[in-house]
Order: C-alpha cells, then structure tokens, then sequence
C-alpha cells in the first residue's frame, strides 16, 4: 500500500505544480512592468517639469553630481548704459545738456523764451576772426565793412591790448573783443575758437589784417564755395601782394577756381602728377577760409604752445573731408590784396625813434627765429605721431611728387 499511495500523491502534486507555476511567473512579470512603466512615467513627467538648460546641464554633469542648477536668466540689456554724453555731463538729465555756444549777444531785459521760438527760422552765419593793431585800424575798418552783419559774426584779437580806440567804428558794438598782448592768430585761435564755441556757424575765416578787399565780395564767395564743395579754400591774391606760393596766386584764365599749379622750371617744381602741398590740395595761412567740419579738425592740430603755425599749412589737406586735391582750392573770381606788413614784434604800434625802430628789428628777428624752430618742432611732433599711432592710417603716405 506504501508505493502505490505515494506514486499516487506524486502524480497529483506533478498534475498541479504546472499551472500553479505558471500563474506566478505571469504575475511577477505584470508587477514588474507595472513597475518599470510607473517609472518611466515619473521621469517624463520630472523631465517635463524642468528647463532645457538643466536637463542639458543634467546629461553632461558626471554621475557623481545629485544637485542639479537651473541656468542664471539673461539680463535685460540697460537702454541707459551706451548713450552717448558729453563728458562732465553723465550727472545731468539728457535734455538740459548744451555742449555747445555761440558769440551771439544777448540783451539784458526781454523774453528769452520768445527769442528761443524764433530760433528754429534763424538766418546761418559764419565768422569773421581777426588779429589787429591799433595801427592797422583804417584798413581793418574797410575789411570789416565787407561783411554784412546780417550774415558773419567779428571778432577782433587786440594783439596790442588796445581795445577802446576802436568803439568809434560803427561795426564796434557788435564785434566780440579780445585782448591780449602780444599774441598771435593761431594762440588766439586756439583758446577762443574752440569747434564748440563756433559749431553754429557755416565758415570760419581766420585773416590777417593787413588784407584790402576791394574785389572781394564774401557773400558770392561763398556761393563759389558752396558750389564748388571747397571745405578748406581761400581767395586767391592780387598779383601785387606780397606771394609767398604761386599757387595763391590769381589765374587770371581759371574760370572760377583753381586747386592747382604747374611749374616746370627752377626750385620746386610742379607737373601734372604732382599730388600735394605746395602744388595742389594747399592755402596759406593769411587768409584761410574752413567749413565746419574742416575746422574742428584744424583746430586740434594747431599745437598749444607752437603760436606761428607754421608747417601746419602743408597739413591742413588731412582735414579736407576727403580728397584734399578736389575739397581744397584757391576761388580766383573772388581776389584780394595782401600787403605783406610786419607787426608782430613791435605790438602794432608805430615806431617813433630810431631806437624804437632798432628794437623792433631786432623783435621781428627773434620773431623769424622763433618760426623756423617752431617749423622743426611740428614736423618732429608729426613724425613722431605717425609712428605711434598703430590704429591710423595715412591717405597721403607717399610725398608730394614733383618729379617730370
């Protein structure tokens, strides 16, 4: 009975074992799915939840990394941070800043606000700005008289200190006087004319006083100007004048204007390819004329303490708003005289002794002196800032040809 009971209970545990099997593995397969697809859901749903730069930030960070950082925010850029303020102003609001003045004068009483409403129909200027003596008054009242007030401001640098001698001229009330002894145009020039203070005005014309202007009309020489697009120009000289150029020189055949001249014997030769100073793109410094733009160049060239100019004549081309062989020239329709008298040295003044003559010989020689250095000192000065400044580049690098 033994065996046959328990072959008997072997067969039904065999029977059965199967599918009770079977059913388990079924059931831990569904749970660990079950499992593994809650997982899968909560990390889409973390993954949904996150920025793009932290789940970036979470691929790329090693393994042993647990914190994850979201990426700082990109700041606004500040619309206040890049405007462009007159240096000494960033303190004030924009619209009470004036960079800029005039010599207009102003009357004591009135409306300020009325003239401010009318300035927008405000007639354009330009300037008249001249050294003068004493000595020289005649001939600085016949030039002045030239130029209509309605159009050009004067001012008058009193070399000589002498200022009220000049108020019985009916110009004198509006003329801007400054004086200061024994000085020269170009130190005047550069402490009383700076671009900002002249911005409102058209031209600047920077003489000297020993100039008649008998065939001179400013008004139709700036219309030639204006046509002929001249940025830096002057009126061409008599052929009496003291002529230091021929290039100044009236030519008589040039139709209006002239921005060259051709010598093809002697010193200093000039052909048809010469491309520079003192053959083409020149003025001299007696009476130059600058547009706006052309002045607030010149003006920081002209050096502080070198009070003659000179060498800055060959120069002023830089400062021609482009090609200084078409926006430099000599307006020969529009002429003048220049009579070539020596004042500095002796204050303007006439001499009355013999002693006083020899004194101011020996002024005007010490004056001559000073200018030959002063020449040298500028053509250093240049150089040397040519080779210093990487970031410029010169339009004119090669000389002024004078070669056939």
């Amino acid at each position: 009975m033994g065996p046959v009971a328990n072959d008997a209970w072997q067969k039904r545990f065999f029977s059965v074992a199967p599918p009770a099997t079977l059913v388990f593995f079924f059931v831990l397969i569904f749970v660990a799915g079950a499992i593994v697809t809650l997982d899968h859901k909560e990390s889409l749903a973390i993954l949904q939840l996150q920025p793009r730069g932290v789940i970036a930030a979470e691929q790329m960070r090693p393994p042993a990394t647990s914190e994850l950082r979201a990426e700082p925010a990109a700041e606004e850029p500040d619309i206040c941070e890049n405007k462009c303020r007159p240096a000494g102003s960033e303190a004030l609001p924009r619209g009470i800043v004036q960079d800029k003045s005039n010599f207009e004068m102003e009357s004591l009483g009135g409306n300020p606000e009325r003239k401010e409403k009318k300035g927008n129909g405000r007639h354009s200027k330009s300037l008249l700005a001249i050294p003068v003596g004493i000595k020289q008054k005649a001939i600085v009242d016949k030039l002045v008289s030239k130029f209509p007030d309605t159009n050009f401001i004067v001012m008058l640098f009193h070399y000589d200190g002498e200022v009220d001698g000049w108020r019985d001229l009916e110009w004198s009330g509006r003329a801007i006087h400054v004086g200061v002894r024994d000085q020269t145009k170009w130190w005047f020039a550069k402490r009383f004319l700076h671009p900002d203070l002249v911005a409102e005005y058209d031209y600047v014309f920077l003489w000297d006083e020993d100039i008649e202007v008998d065939s001179f009309d400013p008004l139709r020489y700036l219309r030639v100007v204006r046509e002929e697009r001249l940025e830096i120009s002057q009126p061409a000289l008599d052929r009496r004048s003291q002529i230091h150029h021929r290039l100044t020189a009236r030519a008589a055949r040039s139709g209006g204007v002239h921005r060259r001249y051709y010598k093809t014997s002697g010193h200093g030769r000039c052909y048809g390819n010469s491309t520079g100073p003192p053959c083409a793109g020149w003025v001299e410094m007696m009476v130059p004329v600058f547009s706006r733009a052309a002045w607030r160049c010149a003006w920081h060239m002209i050096q502080n303490d070198l009070i003659y100019a000179w060498g800055m004549d060959y120069k002023l081309g830089y400062c021609a708003q482009g090609d200084r062989s078409r926006n430099v020239g000599v307006v020969d329709s529009q002429y003048v005289l220049h009579r070539g008298i020596p004042t500095l040295g002796d204050g303007g003044k006439a001499t009355a002794t013999a002693a006083a003559s020899a004194l101011g010989t020996a002024d005007r020689l010490a004056v001559r002196q000073r200018s030959y250095t002063e020449l040298q000192l500028f053509n250093r000065r240049w150089k040397k800032a040519v080779a210093e400044d990487g970031c410029w580049t010169d339009p004119y690098p090669n000389p002024a040809t004078t070669t056939g």
